[in-house]
């Protein structure tokens, strides 16, 4: 039982949930990088292992949105991302796990080994996928496939919005802070003063936010921009957070009436780069540098640039005396051998450049 569900029995009575990962997750604190840089107090929260084999943070998320679907009914969902798109992977390996057909609207992105895996793995979940220039074509495409399920199935699909960045996912990361707290309680980790944490579509950040306001922790979240900023801003922020407040009051009236100021927001900007999933030097590095130093994976598109942004404040000396914690969203688990047979002509015509083009420069 999620600790959320434990302490608001209103919210275990009517908001949907399923068990799809292993929780909690680990806690390391970073000797070898604390050494090397100088400062003791590092930590890693570590979502790349939330469950037995396609993890990272969507699937706190898929908990509550799957277990919604099919409380609805759904026999399929459709959700949307870029083409090497974590969630819409996520998405489509635990759709197929409790038996729901998953629908990929993608748009085109900078090539790169990750992107290659998770095309592979969302077909091997039986995911259809489909890719669209840009924001207007995949609108209109959109439209024509769910009229396309209606005719097929005789109803729409469950749509599942960009990230799982809805009130229902927002709640798995309310309870990854209350699990949280309950590693702080148990001594796994001091109370943190700032956990670092990539900010896409929102809904990780504003959960944790949320999450440690609902704990009463002193600790401040750290959300590092990693997609462009008409996605990613303060104005976002705070919607998302108002909105997953009233959801979760009408499910259950005595969940506290949580509010937050754009003020209190601390977005972290200068380490999105020139393009969404186009790696930087500075991410790359920060990269390298976990992986050398502590043999912990990161991405290019999202958690090396997050990460980036923890190291440069603690290069500045900004988190001097501070217990600092990195939330890695991205799955640490080998997919080669899930993948290996699968052909990528088998793929959309539209996705094979990606297995046939030039990685990015800046990819390992």
């Amino acid at each position: 039982m999620r600790p959320l569900l434990i302490s608001y029995p209103g919210l275990k009575e009517k908001l949907s949930h399923i068990d799809l990962g292993e929780f909690p997750t680990p806690v390391q604190k970073l000797d070898n990088l604390g050494r090397y840089l100088g400062n003791d107090d590092i930590y890693l929260k570590n979502d790349g292992l939330s469950a037995p084999v396609y993890c990272g943070n969507k699937v706190r998320k898929l908990e509550f949105l799957l277990a919604e679907a099919l409380d609805e009914g759904a026999k399929e969902v459709l959700t949307f991302g870029f083409a090497g798109s974590n969630h819409a992977t996520a998405t489509a390996f635990y759709a197929e796990k409790i038996g729901i057909k998953s629908i990929s609207m993608l748009m085109p992105q900078p090539n790169a080994r990750y992107l290659r895996k998770n095309l592979l793995m969302s077909y091997r979940a039986g995911a259809e996928l489909h890719q669209y220039p840009d924001k207007k074509f995949l609108a209109l495409g959109t439209i024509n496939e769910m009229i396309k399920h209606m005719v097929k199935r005789g109803q729409f699909p469950k749509i599942i919005p960009a990230g799982g960045s809805s009130p229902p996912g927002v709640a798995g990361f309310i309870n990854a802070a209350m699990e949280l707290k309950i590693q702080i309680r148990e001594g796994l980790l001091p109370e943190p003063d700032k956990i670092y944490v990539p900010m896409g579509t929102g809904g990780t950040a504003v959960g944790l936010m949320i999450g440690v306001k609902l704990s009463e922790l002193k600790t401040r979240i750290i959300p590092v921009r990693v997609i462009d900023s008409q996605y990613a801003n303060e104005d976002i922020v705070c919607n998302l957070f108002n909105k997953t407040i009233s959801f979760l009051r009408e499910k259950d009236p005595t969940f506290p009436h949580l509010k937050i100021s754009k003020e209190e927001i601390e977005l972290k900007e200068g380490f999105f780069g020139q393009e969404y999933a186009l790696f930087t030097q500075e991410g790359m590095n920060a990269v390298r540098l976990l992986d050398d130093k502590e043999g912990i994976k990161l991405d290019g598109a999202y958690t090396g640039k997050a990460f980036a942004g923890l190291l440069s404040d603690l290069k500045k000396g900004k988190l001097k005396d501070e217990v600092v914690v990195f939330w890695n969203t991205y799955n640490n688990r080998d997919l080669s051998h899930l993948i290996s047979n699968i052909d990528y002509h088998d793929l959309p015509e539209v996705f094979h450049g990606y297995f046939e083009e030039d990685l990015q420069p800046l990819e390992i």
